[in-house]
């Protein structure tokens, strides 16, 4: 069985193992893989109290500007023309800002 972990360090030189999930498991060690340890043995002791890991398939929804991702290509005339009018404006609007 396979989970996604998250391993991130932690202040006082030591580092943090999580289950990623709405109730995830969190476990500590003072070297990664002592953190790791200790979650896999956080996570046994819950499976033997009657908890199981499964996975639930939540169907996505289309971004309604989704299908227009990609449309342009980079080398197309027409979206360096844009690139261009939109750096010029950048700059017309960063020399003219007043940040004070």
């Amino acid at each position: 069985m396979h989970i996604p972990v998250l391993v991130e360090p932690v202040a006082g030189n030591g580092y943090r193992a999580s289950g990623l999930g709405p109730d995830a498991a969190v476990a500590e060690g003072r070297t990664d893989a002592e953190a790791l340890e200790n979650l896999r043995q956080n996570i046994e002791g819950r499976i033997k109290a009657g908890a199981r890991i499964t996975y639930l398939d939540v169907p996505g929804h289309e971004h309604p500007l989704a299908r227009a991702a990609g449309v342009f290509r980079a080398d197309d005339p027409l979206v360096q023309e844009w690139k261009e009018i939109m750096a010029e404006n950048r700059k017309r609007d960063d020399e003219t800002a007043d940040w004070r």
